[in-house]
Parts: C-alpha cells; structure tokens; sequence
C-alpha cells in the first residue's frame, strides 16, 4: 500500500499514520521540479527544491524501505538538474524513480527520449525502479506510458478508465492490453493484472465515482466488441481474429446480455451473481432477490446491467442513515398540463411534504425537494441513458450538484426516468450533505498537492 506525501515532514509523518494496518508499505512523496512551478508554485530556488527533496527521502525512509520520490512536472523540467535531483534523491534513498508527465504535454517520441537520457545520465538509476505517471491532456498519456515502458520504465502508474484530474491519466485496461497482445513489440514483458476482471471492474468503478465509459471506449466501452459494418460482419463470422485482435472474454466481456426473467428463482439469480462475480451472503442476496422479483414484474427480460444496478443500490443503501429519504413522488404532467410535482420525505429525522411546478416532471420533482428541505444546489451535470433496449428498460441517471463549493454526484435507476432522475439527486444530496459534515469535522484541513 502505497501514501502519497508532499516533501514536508507533517505530510510525511500522516502518510506513515495512514500505512501502519499495512504488510507492505510505501511512501511516496515529491516536488515540483520545472522552473515554472519552482518559481511560481512553490516560490523556491533549485538549490532550496534540492535539498527540500533529500531530507523528504531521507525523512520517509525512517517510517519505511520502499520510499518513491516523484519529480512534479518532470517534462517541463531542465535535463541537468532533473539529472541532478534524481540522482540525490536515490542516494538519500529513493528505491522507485517517478517520471511524471503532469500537464500532459510530452509527445510519444520525447518522453521516449527523457527515459532513455535518465537511463544513461543519471550515474546510480540501476539502484532504482523507473516508474512513469502520464497525463492524457493531448489524449497521449496511454501511448507516452507505453514508450517509457520500452525506454526502460518498469512502473506504469494508471488508473481504471483513465480516471484522473483534468483530462484524466493513462488508462489501466490499455496499458495492461497492449502489453498483452502486443507482447512481441514489447519484447516479453507482462503484468500480473487478471484481465478477465477489467471489464467488471471499470462498470463498478462507474457506479462508485457516478460516471459513464463512453461507448467507444477501448476495451471497456459497450462498442469495444460490436460490428455492425457488413464487411466486418461477414469477416469476423469467417474468422474473429480478421477484425478482433483479442477476444472479448479476455477481458471479463460479457457473452450475453439476457440472463433472467420473472420466473427465475432464488438459485438462478445467486448462480448469475457468482457468474458475474458477486459472492454474497444469504441476507444479501435475499434482499437482491426481492429487488429482482419486483423489477422481473415490470421487465420482460432482467439484464446483467440490471442485476448490476440492484447491486449497486444495495452496496449503497447499506451503508448506514442518509440524512434525506423520499418517502412518495407524484408528478402529474402531460400535454396541456403545468408539471407538478408532490413530494413526502423524512428529512434529518423530521417529516415533510412540499409541491412545485417546473418546466417538467423531473425539474418539479427537484423543486418540491428543494423547497422541502431549504437546500437549493446548483446543478453541474445531468445524464440519463438506457442501460438496455427495449422500451421497458430501466434508465440510469447521473447528477452533480455543487454547494458552498462541494460538489457531490449521485446515481439510480429505475424503469421510470423520473424516478430515476429524482433519486439520482436526492443520492448526490445525501453524499453531499455528508461530504459537508465531514468538512465541518475537521478543523485542519489543508490541500493536497498534486502529482
């Protein structure tokens, strides 16, 4: 388990709090290294950002063996003193070498270069790992952190669909892919990842952050294994390697997208479930059952999506007392008709009932909630899609709120999309009112800085 540090003692001593529980641990911490940042960030000289980055290495190897050192914005940095810096670092003992790419400014070919000149300009590099941590500002970041690898580096730093600040970081699922299938290019290298757990793991990372993989998404997105030109067709029926160059299984893909219906029983759903690979316990899984029967009533057909989303609203809804429960939506909308919406929630313990009118059903629903509450965030983003065909299909919604400056982002679905939308908020309010919470907790809290 790895606790990022600035190069400050206080941020040290809290990365080292944080790992006790941990078997193994790393620290890892880091300056800015460009003259840009040194002179306007952190307001320092390159001698002072020298000797600030020696005693953070030197501080974080008391705590532990396994300390990183990362040298922020090191595209943008001058070679001799990013030499230099490096060099220090390991003698005071670093055993990882982060090379990050923080802007997301590199190109393919120079980041190539910066790793092989690190390789042969920094005299005791053999003495430490090369790790990489890549940016996609330029929508490069997966193919910088694949040239570094063939450079030398033997750390990929990545995320689960590419997740990340601003434009987000090198993707996880094709890093590891590309080594795989393109292990000839590569000269043999290879992760240890499970790749057949990619796929679940990017749509769980989705209901967890309330995001969305965009369709057309490398190896994850729900186009990465659909054809629908004729030629492809009639290739891949031929022979699937003529337009497939890894097979959807490989990846966790799911096969088929039908799986239950209304007559399904308490041991289909729980085989299902162990075939998508959710273990639950009996308790769970009859509270799921229940969830499931009640949507097999309204669904035709009962999707992996579906079970998915059930899933996610138990995961969620376990977790203890939200501050804010819907109690019973009504709307009344239609051709001629103002929407109008009557809400009854349980709001902090109190029961309240409130009606509004809006330019719809869901924007009445959102403010009778409001009105019934006294809160009124701004909305940041709304988005609902279908998470399977036919009409009877049940919709997910996303939203974002923002308040005093916490932004909170809900998800839910349901077969109405009124429903759904109205849930997915009053699910971002309860985050939100709990981030607020947290916030007013704590006294001291100061911001991270980023790598």
């Amino acid at each position: 388990m790895c606790s990022l540090a600035r190069a400050l003692e206080k941020d040290i001593e809290a990365a080292a709090e944080a790992l006790k529980p941990a078997e193994r641990k790393r620290i890892h911490t880091f300056i800015a290294t460009s003259p840009i940042h040194m002179k306007y960030k952190l307001k320092m000289s390159p001698e002072e950002v020298l000797e600030r980055a020696k005693k953070a290495v030197s501080y974080a190897r008391n705590f532990t063996d396994d300390v990183e050192f990362s040298c922020e914005d090191a595209t943008r940095s001058e070679r001799e003193f990013l030499y230099k810096i490096i060099e220090e670092a390991i003698k005071a003992g670093a055993t990882v070498i982060n090379i990050p790419d923080t802007v997301g400014y590199a190109i393919p070919d120079e980041f190539y270069n910066l790793i092989r000149d690190i390789k042969e300009n920094v005299p005791n590099i053999d003495k430490a790992i090369i790790s990489v941590h890549c940016h996609d500002d330029l929508g490069l970041a997966t193919a910088n952190s694949l040239m570094a690898v063939l450079a030398g580096a033997r750390q990929v730093e990545c995320t689960i669909n590419g997740i990340g600040e601003r434009a987000g970081n090198a993707a996880l699922e094709e890093v590891v892919m590309a080594l795989k299938v393109r292990k000839d290019h590569f000269k043999g290298l290879y992760t240890e990842v499970n790749t057949p757990e990619l796929y679940k793991t990017s749509r769980l990372l989705c209901r967890i952050t309330g995001t969305f993989v965009q369709p057309n998404k490398a190896i994850v997105g729900d186009n990465a294994f659909a054809h629908e030109s004729g030629i492809h067709q009639h290739g891949v029926l031929a022979k699937r390697e003529t337009y497939e160059i890894m097979k959807p299984e490989d990846v966790g893909f799911p096969k088929s997208k039908i799986v239950l219906g209304k007559h399904s029983g308490r041991h289909a759903l729980k085989a299902k479930l162990k075939e998508l690979g959710y273990e639950v316990d009996e308790e769970t899984l009859n509270k799921l059952f229940e969830k499931f029967k009640a949507l097999a009533d309204q669904k035709k057909e009962v999707y992996e999506e579906d079970l998915e989303a059930l899933i996610y609203e138990q995961f969620r809804t376990s977790g203890g007392e939200d501050y804010l429960k819907l109690e019973h939506l009504q709307v009344q909308t239609g051709n001629n008709i103002l929407p109008t919406a009557t809400v009854k929630l349980v709001f902090k313990g109190e029961e309240k009932t409130a009606t509004e009118t809006g330019n719809g059903p869901v924007d009445a629903a959102i403010k009778a909630i409001q009105k019934a509450t006294g809160i009124k965030p701004k909305f940041v983003d709304y988005s609902i899609k279908a998470l399977t065909p036919n009409t009877d299909a049940q919709a997910e919604a996303r939203v974002v709120i923002e308040l005093d400056g916490i932004k909170a982002s809900g998800r839910a679905s349901d077969i109405d999309i009124v429903k759904a939308s109205v849930k997915a908020y009053v699910d971002a309010l309860n985050r939100l009112l709990a981030r607020k919470e947290y916030l007013r907790s704590k006294q001291n809290i100061r911001q991270e800085g980023t790598v």
